[in-house]
């Protein structure tokens, strides 16, 4: 897929862009990139399911509104599992992950420092890299900025390019218009729950925005991941949803799941007696069928076998298994909001269905962060969000390649749900969260 995605990028060209782009990793030209022989430990992808740690050039400002940041904490998230399976294209080996991140000022341009951006600053990143000017940008939708991506295979794919993002999986990282794209962090927020401003929360919320939820609706979600489980709590405790119910085939998520939030309804798929379908009981439980389905789940895992085939012969890159559960579990002119990751094209859609119906399909696209982040940070400041309520280990930078495998792995042993990455420069561990953990690991409440 990768080498596919090469051939064709190079037949549609390069776009422009008012940031230096293509820096995935300051090693590859550490004399330009580099700050002076300086290096920092990274994880970087390396093939198809292989992700390692490196040893790598620490990144330097190169434009005038550049930050660098000491990285306080990171985490992984079901889209790194994404990259590790080879299922987003464009990837190089030696490309450092990880686009969650928290950290501290050490440098910055001439022009960031000019708009505001101080050294020793505590702040978090938005993980795309938004030049704050561009028409999209300026209406609040950072994540289809148009100003930071030269990519011409985005472009001749989904007609139009979207942001850029970061590699935050690593000792220090560099952040372009870093005076746009961070958000500082003010005392009372611990890096453990503001971290996550930085994707995961503000995807959970945009999924449940942009979907349309509002009070009294039924509201069914896939995917008892960390998105599943914030959305979820902000669909049935924010909007005040009449019900929500969450549909995984891991038992633990779920469980956990109910156990955070009071009211949560939970289906376990592949617990469904032979011939029942989700959308037979979806149905059974709310006859006529849901108001409001989200997916963020994803295309890239198979339930059945003529999806795992095409998947596997590069027939598709995506399945539509789950969009059309979504489509035929919702009511006559319900909404269907896809949140979850899909790259290119699918066999198989029920679009029958979506247009007799009336079905409104919605791709929610990349959380404009930008447009979110204040108003979420003031949700933890007052109590309102939690963020920890799906955190479940604190590791180590120099064990993230393990716990890839680890996460990837979903068992009931480590239950893995979303981790803090701490890193030489992180602070003390913030109260009521979880101790320091070395991979493998096991779950201990």
């Amino acid at each position: 897929m990768q080498t596919a995605s090469f051939i064709a990028e190079k037949l549609t060209g390069r776009g422009t862009s008012e940031t230096t782009a293509d820096v995935s990793n300051p090693g590859n030209d550490a004399a330009q990139f580099g700050e002076g022989g300086e290096k920092m430990l990274a994880l970087v992808w390396k093939a198809k399911g292989q992700v390692e740690m490196a040893e790598t050039a620490k990144p330097k400002v190169i434009d005038p509104r550049d930050v660098v940041l000491k990285v306080t904490g990171s985490t992984i998230c079901g889209s790194d599992l994404h990259l590790l399976h080879g299922a987003i294209m464009q990837l190089q080996s030696g490309d450092i992950l990880g686009h969650e991140f928290c950290g501290v000022v050490e440098s910055a341009g001439p022009e960031a420092k000019a708009r505001g951006v101080k050294e020793g600053q505590r702040v978090v990143a938005s993980f795309q890299i938004a030049c704050g000017a561009c028409t999209y940008c300026k209406e609040g939708l950072s994540s289809m900025c148009e100003k930071t991506n030269p990519s011409g295979l985005t472009r001749a794919m989904w007609g139009k390019q979207t942001a850029a993002s970061l590699g935050g999986q690593a000792e220090y990282v560099r952040v372009p218009f870093g005076d746009v794209n961070l958000l500082p962090l003010p005392d009372d927020v611990p890096d453990e729950k503001g971290l996550y401003l930085s994707d995961v929360l503000c995807t959970s919320y945009n999924a449940v925005v942009d979907t349309g939820v509002e009070e009294g609706h039924n509201v069914a979600i896939w995917g008892a991941g960390p998105i599943g489980l914030i959305a979820a709590h902000f669909a049935l405790k924010q909007k005040k949803a009449a019900r929500v119910i969450l549909i995984d085939a891991v038992q633990w998520r779920l469980d956990w799941a109910q156990h955070k939030i009071q009211g949560l309804e939970v289906l376990n798929y592949k617990e469904l007696p032979k011939g029942d379908t989700v959308t037979k009981k979806l149905h059974e439980l709310v006859p006529g069928g849901w108001d409001i389905c989200i997916d963020v789940a994803g295309g890239e895992y198979a339930k059945g076998w003529a999806h795992y085939f095409e998947l596997g012969l590069g027939a598709e890159t995506d399945t539509s298994e789950i969009i059309n559960e979504m489509i035929t579990s919702t009511r006559h002119f319900g909404r269907c909001g896809i949140t979850a990751a899909y790259s290119g094209f699918t066999n198989h859609f029920n679009v029958g269905a979506l247009m007799e119906r009336g079905i409104r399909l919605i791709g929610n696209g990349q959380a404009p962060v930008h447009r979110y982040w204040k108003e979420l940070l003031a949700q933890i400041q007052d109590g309102t969000l939690d963020p920890t309520m799906m955190l479940s280990h604190r590791i180590r930078l120099e064990d993230t390649a393990k716990a890839y495998y680890k996460f990837d792995e979903r068992d009931e042993k480590s239950r893995m749900l979303k981790v803090f990455i701490e890193t030489k420069h992180s602070f003390p561990k913030a109260e009521k969260t979880p101790i320091l953990s070395r991979v493998p690991i096991a779950y201990s409440k």
